[in-house]
């Protein structure tokens, strides 16, 4: 037997944290916390901490092109997730190589803006990612401003949380996930599958300011899953378990807003 038979490939296509909290290094180390092979293409080095974004350098969409091929061209891939893309000719490009290369349809994160509220994004390229990448997600999984900022709607409870799932399942999601974090009370998230059914997933809000890639490591967590088999309802829920112990057990590093530890126990 293979060792990518033995052991489930990961890819994810997003941008570069030095600090480890969020982007592709908190992906590689989900990946790995779910027993996948991790591997990544970069599509931008953003220069953060804990405390702020405070600039990045953007690759090319063909460099993009060529280190997603690399993996692509020598591994069978059996899930993958997409985080920042911050341009439309890298979102062109990468939504290009998930209709043409031997690709599972991915776990599209949606970023828009960084925790510290630096914009990921610019509306030219948020337009391209409605058109041409969220009709081949598996799951989108925008958390509440995310959720306005691509439907145009104002979601302040459960109510505008299916209206903003349901619009982004007429934009050509086959899936939606939309994080209640951002709103009052208990973390709900509420999912709207391929078949129309609402679940919603619920923990108790930890008061904690170490929340840095959680959203990363959601979507992470998810593809994961399905990599490994799992079902989506199931693979929302071990990720929900996942976030909410490495949020609960957060090692409290840095002078913001902390990264969580990705070294919890993995609960299927």
């Amino acid at each position: 037997m293979s060792d990518e038979t033995q052991m489930p490939v990961a890819l994810t296509v997003a941008g570069f944290d030095p600090s480890g909290g969020a982007g592709v290094v908190a992906d590689v180390k989900t990946f790995s916390a779910f027993g996948c092979f991790a591997t990544a293409a970069v599509t931008s080095l953003t220069y953060q901490n804990t405390t702020g974004v405070f600039g990045a350098a953007h690759q090319t969409a063909e460099a993009v092109r060529a280190q997603v091929l690399a993996v692509a061209e020598d591994f069978r891939v059996a899930g993958a997730k997409t985080g920042m893309l911050p341009t439309r000719e890298i979102i062109r490009e990468v939504a290009r190589l998930f209709r043409e290369a031997s690709l599972p349809a991915p776990v599209v994160d949606p970023v828009v803006r960084s925790t510290s509220g630096f914009d990921l994004i610019d509306d030219a390229a948020l337009d391209a990612l409605k058109r041409e990448l969220l009709p081949l997600a598996r799951v989108v999984t925008p958390n509440v401003p995310e959720a306005e900022r691509l439907t145009g709607l104002r979601v302040r409870d459960r109510a505008g949380m299916l209206g903003a799932a349901r619009a982004l399942r007429e934009m050509g999601a086959r899936a939606v996930l939309v994080k209640g974090g951002h709103l009052a009370g208990d973390a709900v998230d509420l999912l709207l599958d391929e078949d129309g059914r609402v679940e919603t997933f619920t923990a108790a809000r930890i008061d904690t300011n170490s929340t840095h890639g959680t959203g990363c490591t959601l979507a992470a967590a998810i593809a994961a899953c399905l990599a490994r088999g799992l079902n989506l309802e199931d693979s929302v829920a071990a990720a929900k378990r996942f976030v909410t112990e490495a949020i609960r057990r957060a090692p409290g590093l840095g002078r913001g807003h902390g990264p969580v530890n990705h070294s919890v126990a993995v609960t299927f």
